[in-house]
Formats: structure tokens, sequence, C-alpha cells
């Protein structure tokens, strides 16, 4: 009788765990550059936990926005910022009352060289470097900071003539991680490990220096109908994905 109930058992866990799968669904993401690394790992998690798949896309936000307006096949769109899921929202290409902040970020001004970048950032007045690269404000929210930051220096005239733009965040990695540029404004999360700089030197901005980075988070109106679209959204306000976003050094709002 106890093998009879507990084979029972077993054959109903596998009832369920096969209807799940059935159910599982996949949504196509856009996500901005700089969150590469914590949405790699969030959406692995998402799968293990919900049985849906992320299909993810790395880029600008402002050309993910551009592509969304020519009819882009996007469900979910992980901004770098705040105003281009506002954006979408007023242009109706993404449901009302669905945006939200997933992460807020952090803009550090770093060099692939070990003691190049000091501690407050004074390389930047003191100069003898020849490139300085950040994502094209026009196009990339951590640029636009970095132009922030730069005004409030009042260091524009001198640096402007130094810049180098990358189409988004992770092409102005490149070009620092190669050495095409001794330093330049990137996210904290493209090279944070266990809470540090990994390599390099680097200068974590202060926050009183450029507006908060709030990067929210929409729902597309072509993923209002798959399961797996609204899915990720609730899943990124769960403590496990939270976890994950703390430790590639974003703050949590709220």
């Amino acid at each position: 009788m106890a093998f009879k109930i507990t084979s029972f058992f077993l054959w109903a866990l596998y009832l369920i765990s096969a209807s799940s799968l059935c159910n599982a669904e996949t949504t196509l993401v856009a996500v901005a550059s700089n969150f590469t690394k914590p949405m790699t790992e969030i959406a692995e998690a998402f799968k293990k936990t919900t049985g849906h798949s992320a299909n993810l896309a790395f880029g600008s936000s402002g050309k993910f926005v551009s592509q969304l307006e020519n009819g882009g096949p996007f469900e979910v769109f992980l901004s770098a910022d705040a105003s281009n899921p506002i954006k979408l929202e007023q242009s109706g290409l993404a449901v009302a009352g669905s945006r939200f902040t997933y992460a807020i970020g952090k803009l550090v001004l770093w060099s692939n060289k070990t003691g190049y970048v000091d501690e407050r950032g004074q390389i930047l007045a003191t100069g003898g470097f020849k490139h300085l690269a950040l994502a094209d404000p026009k196009l990339a929210p951590y640029g636009a900071a970095a132009m922030e930051v730069i005004r409030n220096m009042k260091l524009l005239d001198t640096l402007q003539p130094l810049f180098v733009l990358g189409e988004n965040i992770a092409q102005t990695y490149q070009f620092i991680s190669t050495g095409n540029a001794e330093l330049g404004f990137i996210a904290l999360s493209q090279i944070i490990d266990n809470g540090r700089i990994a390599s390099g030197s680097g200068w974590i901005v202060p926050n009183n220096l450029h507006i908060p980075i709030l990067q929210d988070v929409i729902l597309l109106k072509k993923g209002a109908e798959n399961p797996a679209a609204p899915a990720l959204l609730k899943f990124l306000t769960s403590p496990e994905a939270q976890a994950i976003i703390r430790k590639y050094g974003y703050d949590i709002a709220g």
C-alpha cells in the first residue's frame, strides 16, 4: 500500500511538472547594456523558478526605443533610465501602469590601468590623458549622467575635445578595456566583483554630481498576452532577483 501511495504521489508530481512545462512561454526582452551581467543571471533564475524563458537582446536604451517605434518585436523593455519607458507609455506602445524602477545605477570613472584613476576623480582636472570614453549622451543614460558630472565639475570645455563616444555602455567599456581610451565613464556593474572594482582603478562618482540613474522596466503591448512577459516583471521584484541586482552594485528603489 505504501508503495502504491508513493508511486501515485510521484506520478502526480510528474503530471504537475509536465503541465508547467507545457504552459511555459518565451518572452523577448530588450535590456540596457549596463544591465547585461545581472540580467543574464536573472534570466537563468527566472527559468528555474517559473519555467518561462527570456530571450535577451542588449543595447542602448535610445536605439531600442527607435526600434520599438518602428515595429520592433520586444515584449519587455529594461531601460537604463525612466524617460524612455515613459515615452513608450505615452505613445501607446507599452501597457499603462506597468512601469516601475527595477534598479538605481551607479556611475564610475574607470581605467584598466592599476593606480591610474584616483579615488576622488581628480585626474579629470589634472589631465595627462588623450582620450576620455563615455556612451553617447543622446542615446545612453549613463552617457548623459557622465556629461552632467563633467558640467558640474566645470570641465566641459577642457574635456570635450578628448571625448570618445560609444554607441552604448558596452562599447564604451571596450574602448577603455582595450586601451583605446585611457579612462572613461561606465556602469559600476560592468567591473564589480564581490562588492569591489575587480580590475584596474576607478572612482565611484558621488550621487550628488548627477541626478539618480533610475532604471525602469515596462511591459510592452506586444507582450501583454504572453504569460512569460508579465511574469518576468513580477520576478524582478522577488528577493532572488533583487539579491542579484544588489550584487552588481545597484540600489533598489523604495
